[in-house]
């Protein structure tokens, strides 16, 4: 089932890489959040009180995704996080306690009007950058707390851009309005599942050693990726030969069964798989990496 709090991933050596921060560029970062923000709030502009009330994800509706995301940037303001609500009343999709700092915001905030909330995260986005713009390359590469583990408040961004990707994702499945699929803000939130393709592949898929896989994206990002396990899984550059076993899918399709967005076994039918059969369906169907 899909989880709401989609920037967390198991920790694991073959999970997602740890060497972000100002390494990767803290301009180029502050410009994805900058843009992943305006293209949200350029969304939620143009929804009816109809479809800001559409599910989304379970137990949210679209103004609950939107209040989980001014809640997180509220709590990176420094602002304190709402009490969470007691763990018999907040609901099956709470499950780890990242889901409940989370579902506190998204019920202190429900009481908002959806031009309300808008105008928060329009307010709380502006100030985030801000502050953002504000840092020196030396903040980016401090060591910091992330859904993943001790790193550098660089990897933390490079996780932020990803959850709000997805979650934009999120209300334009809800809403039934496809879009931003591809450019900047879609090719780092692809590096970031990519990152953690080692670990799916080597314990979710269980692909035996000395297999490999390969992942054909055929749009709107074109890209393969081949995963070789040899002693351990990992992301190669290209491989020897052919795959074991290989999945062809659209980009955005494979950004939303990694994040647990939809049903694997419901969306086999988009997806094209080749060489051992059984390993290939492993691979369309436990891409999930999120917590």
């Amino acid at each position: 089932m899909p989880d709401p709090n989609p920037s967390a991933a198991p920790g694991s050596a073959d999970g997602p890489a740890q060497d972000g921060g100002a390494s990767t560029g803290k301009d180029r970062l502050v410009g994805l959040l900058a843009t992943a923000w305006s293209s949200m709030a350029e969304l939620l502009a143009t929804l009816t009180d109809g479809e800001w009330e559409r599910p989304a994800l379970p137990g949210w509706d679209v103004h609950d995704v939107v209040a989980h995301l001014v809640g997180t940037e509220r709590m990176l303001s420094g602002e304190r996080a709402p009490e969470p609500p007691p763990a018999d009343r907040a609901g099956e999709h709470v499950r780890n306690d990242i889901a409940r700092v989370n579902e506190g915001w998204v019920v202190a905030l429900r009481a908002r009007s959806h031009a309300e909330l808008l105008a928060d995260f329009s307010e709380v986005t502006a100030r985030r950058l801000a502050a953002l713009e504000a840092m020196g390359a030396d903040d980016f590469d401090a060591p910091s707390w992330t859904p993943v583990g001790q790193a550098t408040y660089g990897r933390f961004m490079e996780i932020r851009v990803f959850d709000c990707w997805m979650h934009e994702h999120d209300v334009r499945a809800a809403v039934g309005r496809p879009g931003d699929e591809d450019g900047p803000v879609a090719e780092q939130s692809l590096a970031e599942v990519v990152g953690s393709l080692g670990y799916v592949v080597g314990k979710r898929v269980g692909a035996p050693d000395g297999s490999s896989v390969s992942i054909h994206l055929t749009g709107p990002i074109h890209r393969d990726v081949h995963v070789l396990v040899d002693g351990r899984a990992r992301v190669v550059a290209s491989l020897d030969g052919p795959a074991t076993a290989s999945v062809s899918l659209p980009s955005t399709l494979f950004l939303r069964l990694a994040g647990g967005r939809v049903d694997p076994e419901a969306e086999l039918a988009n997806v094209e798989l080749g060489g051992d059969p059984e390993l290939a369906r492993r691979l369309a169907t436990r891409l999930a990496f999120t917590i």
